[in-house]
């Protein structure tokens, strides 16, 4: 069996597309992304999607196959000072224009891969923004977070959106088997297909349990379903933040703090934090929730849930539990008003069945003699919904 102190996926990573399993969506023949990199087209892009499918191998495929310089840096350890490292190297090797002696090199350019861009603040993002609007670098950025939110308008309005798939349990088991290939070993077929279930779309997890496996077990040659499961054996709970465990806890938290139980609200944040979920992710479910389910029953509740996901925002972790636990124990102990809410759904339902109703003419503007002298902005009616809707009412107050 071969072993090695590299991680799996590493020493299993891609060259070429013809050697990448998965997101067909994107790089199958005459998808996007494989057009752009064959035609040597490449924009600054963001890749968003879960862990493990393919984010980074991707990155590096586009520097191998456009011969461009390749810069990897991860948002979680550098900072401005290594950025600008890369930004002077490119510029140095800027590529040739006519007025450069033309017996001098060409330069094909130079690709920053930023790994969770989501984790740069706004004044790191600005930094790059001038880079890659010049072309002094080709800025590719992994996040498995919404890049809508984790990402500066400005950044983001020159970059391409790449959306991610979480890889099928069949495109695990390719992965897995190759890496058996590599490793010189066999996985019994049960155990092959609890691999590739197990991995929940996330290459990575399988191959981090085939690996360990391998170490303890692989003397043999066959590794069974039960050594797998032996490997497996963790305090961590199991956790994909794009799975269902994902979707599950988040709704437990919910609807435990709609049902006021503080004590299960602040047991599903604690394993949504010990799993490793995004804080602000969860303090964005709070703030929404102060509004749909608090609302006018505690106005004040909007206010406390802005400012918890503020301090995730400046604080972050793991001082912010305290704050997130704060938030909570408000959240679940308010009394709960969800009226606001039902009545602009009410409204709203009308606006998409009966379209652009006409506005009662006082309530429009008059900037005009023509229009006032027409009836713009005189009031003769005290009803100020359209006439269709004029015995519409959407807001009831609870008795």
């Amino acid at each position: 069996m071969v072993q090695t102190s590299q991680p799996l996926a590493e020493q299993l990573r891609p060259q070429s597309l013809d050697d990448f399993i998965g997101q067909q969506h994107l790089v199958g023949q005459g998808k996007p992304l494989r057009i752009a990199i064959e035609q040597n087209k490449i924009p600054s892009m963001i890749l968003w999607g879960p862990p493990g499918v393919g984010k980074t191998t991707l990155a590096r495929i586009v520097a191998n196959h456009t011969n461009q310089r390749f810069f990897a840096l991860s948002a979680v350890s550098a900072g401005k000072a290594d950025m600008r490292d890369v930004v002077e190297s490119a510029q140095k090797k800027k590529p040739r224009t006519l007025f450069d002696n033309p017996e001098d090199e060409t330069d094909n350019g130079t690709i920053l891969f930023l790994d969770e861009i989501h984790r740069f603040n706004k004044a790191q993002q600005d930094f790059l923004l001038p880079y890659v609007e010049d072309g002094t670098i080709t800025l590719i950025g992994a996040t498995t977070e919404n890049p809508s939110f984790e990402v500066i308008s400005a950044l983001l309005s020159r970059m391409q959106v790449f959306v991610l798939n979480s890889l099928t349990a069949a495109e695990v088991k390719q992965i897995v088997v190759r890496a058996m290939q590599h490793l010189e070993i066999e996985v019994e077929d049960d155990g092959l297909d609890f691999l590739s279930n197990y991995a929940n779309g996330d290459a990575r997890a399988a191959l981090n349990l085939l690996n360990n496996a391998a170490r303890l077990y692989g003397e043999a040659g066959t590794i069974t379903l039960e050594q797998l499961k032996e490997t497996l054996q963790s305090k961590h709970l199991r956790y994909d933040k794009t799975g269902d465990e994902h979707y599950n806890t988040i709704s437990a938290f919910i609807k435990s703090m709609r049902a006021s139980d503080v004590d299960a609200a602040l047991y599903y944040l604690a394993r949504m934090i010990d799993a490793g979920e995004n804080p602000k992710f969860i303090a964005r479910r709070m703030v929404i929730f102060a509004s749909e389910d608090v609302g006018l029953a505690l106005p004040t509740a909007l206010v406390v849930a802005n400012e918890v996901f503020r301090a995730v925002e400046i604080i972050g972790m793991p001082e912010a539990q305290y704050n997130l636990a704060q938030g909570v124990v408000y959240l679940a102990s308010a009394p709960k008003d969800r009226t606001a809410g039902e009545a602009y759904f009410r409204a709203l339902e009308d606006v998409q069945q009966h379209g652009n109703l006409d506005i009662p003419m006082h309530l429009r503007n008059a900037p005009t003699k023509l229009m006032k002298d027409i009836g713009y902005g005189q009031r003769e009616s005290e009803n100020n919904l359209p006439e269709k809707l004029a015995s519409k009412r959407y807001y009831y107050k609870e008795a």
